[in-house]
């Protein structure tokens, strides 16, 4: 029998994407013994590590902050909150400059000699940010991903139960506190470093009782070759998308006009020729994302003359809004010891019913990890020594202990799963119809999972399971709008309602349950913040 891996922490944290970083920093800033765990290898893995990325990074002057939140409030919905915004934007400014000096960040110039803080290189951001958190005395255990959380006599998070890949050992870590960011839910769609986000933490938080909120925004679609698995949407501002005739595809588009390309999905090919980018655009494209263009050069097609297939890959709650409900401006959860950031919490606050890749997204991941370190370390102190003396009881169930006889149908549950998110027509074009019966084949796969689901390997196991959630609760809650808004729409419900601008909380596992959560109305503080 393979001995258990004993650990102990202040302050644990699940994920090593930016998120993951910052929270595990910002806690050893404060003082705090921290232990980070990653499914992955901190500074290689996730869908920041492997591309370049804009950051919401926004000079503290008054009118631009306010055209920065002023920006997207129609694209989203009206349910993204100025506080919370001005927030983001003021610690967004504050982790950039830091990363640049203390994180040691060569941020590129202009002809004038002043740095470029609006974007990073994913790969030489996240191997600076390894590097830091080795520098403050995190320790980081890679390849060794949670597979639930623990809990102490009085249903506070107390630690995680894992396995270590590398050299096959389970291993127990009791922790003061918790900080999950292990990232959204692309549902293996092999979008290019989203594969490792399978939405495991959302499951994990909501075993101990966390709710969600913002569901029904995770159909998030991005536009990628047929070839390659590389999504950079922002790039196909400057196209022009085809039939495979060589017709214009009228109505299409990077942003508004996706579901005209999705709609021509559904029976014929799509084409894109970048035909609007002119040779300044096109050199700082290349400069900014190389690996877009690898595949293109291989295969000897030049993006902007040659027209090229293409096809949209999902993204879920990893561009997606959706996540664990945030119940504290310190990222908590409501359930005491468990602390959330990046995207696998509610992006709403700021992003509403509509994000994308990087900007917002890139600003909270580094803003809430920040919340969330900074408050682990703070619960943590207040426990003392004897919190890593509590007796634990693990919370994870479906995929770990079936209440009935075990059998290994992992493939075909993933493949099920695949089935009812993935389609254009039933998640992207989303009608009543179609999402009641997807959720209700969707809802016996759950229970044939709670009962029998239990595979060799434990991972791939809750891997599945988190992935069955994350559909329940996404179609729960895209019922329960019965209106367009943000990056939900709906086919038989095309306009907005003015009476259902609130945002939608979802929880449980085996029964599901939605409730509205009003929208906080701005004020003139939020300006005078901002």
């Amino acid at each position: 029998m393979i001995d258990i891996l004993d650990l102990t922490a202040d302050v644990l944290v699940v994920g090593g994407g930016p998120a993951g970083a910052w929270a595990a920093l910002k806690a050893a800033q404060a003082g705090a013994d921290v232990l980070l765990v990653d499914k992955g290898y901190l500074g290689t893995s996730g869908a920041t590590a492997s591309a370049g990325t804009g950051v919401w990074y926004v000079e503290p002057e008054a009118k631009a902050r306010e055209a920065a939140m002023a920006s997207r409030e129609n694209l989203n919905g009206h349910l993204s909150d100025r506080r919370w915004m001005a927030r983001v934007l003021d610690q967004t400014y504050a982790n950039i400059n830091e990363l640049a000096a203390a994180g040691r960040y060569p941020f590129p110039r202009d002809a004038d000699g002043a740095e470029l803080r609006k974007g990073v290189q994913g790969p030489e951001y996240m191997r600076r940010m390894r590097a830091w958190l080795k520098r403050s005395g995190v320790r980081i255990l890679d390849h060794s991903p949670v597979l639930e959380l623990m809990t102490d006599a009085t249903g506070a998070v107390a630690g995680v139960a894992g396995h270590r890949r590398q050299i096959d050992q389970p291993y127990r870590v009791r922790a003061g506190a918790v900080v999950l960011a292990t990232g959204g839910c692309a549902f293996l769609s092999r979008a290019l470093g989203c594969d490792v986000n399978t939405g495991d933490g959302a499951l994990f938080a909501a075993e101990v009782g966390a709710a969600l909120s913002g569901m029904e925004f995770s159909n998030a679609y991005a536009i990628a070759p047929e070839f390659s698995t590389v999504t950079k949407t922002a790039y196909y501002s400057y196209a022009s998308f085809y039939r495979e005739d060589g017709t214009v595809l009228d109505g299409a588009g990077s942003q508004r006009g996706r579901s005209v390309i999705a709609r021509e999905l559904l029976h014929a090919r799509v084409f894109a020729r970048l035909d609007k980018a002119d040779a300044a655009v096109q050199a700082a494209m290349r400069l900014g994302q190389p690996n877009f263009f690898l595949p293109f050069d291989r295969m000897r097609i030049n993006p902007f003359t040659d027209r090229f297939p293409i096809t949209l890959l999902l993204e879920g709650t990893v561009r997606g809004t959706g996540g664990v409900r945030i119940a504290g401006e310190d990222c908590s959860t409501g359930i005491p010891g468990l602390y959330v950031a990046g995207d696998v919490a509610t992006r709403e606050l700021i992003c509403g019913g509509f994000t994308g890749g990087g900007s917002h997204n890139s600003a909270w991941a580094m803003s809430s990890g920040t919340w969330a370190g900074q408050a682990a370390a703070r619960h943590a102190t207040a426990l003392g020594p004897n919190a890593r003396r509590r007796k634990l009881t693990a919370a994870g169930r479906t995929g770990l202990r079936p209440t009935g006889a075990a059998a290994d149908t992992i493939a075909e549950l993933v493949r099920a799963v695949r089935a009812e998110t993935h389609p254009y027509d039933k998640n992207y074009l989303r009608r009543g119809d179609v999402l009641t019966a997807s959720l209700a084949t969707l809802n016996e796969h759950w229970a044939d999972a709670r009962a029998h689901l239990r595979g060799a390997d434990r991972l791939a196991s809750r891997q599945a399971a988190a992935m069955l959630a994350h559909a329940r609760w996404m179609y729960t809650a895209a019922l329960a709008r019965t209106e367009s808004r943000g990056m939900h729409k709906r086919l038989d419900h095309p306009e907005s309602d003015p009476g259902r601008r609130h945002r939608l909380i979802v929880g449980g596992l085996d029964e599901l349950w939605s409730s509205p959560d009003p929208v906080r109305p701005h004020t003139p503080l939020d300006l005078a913040v901002a």
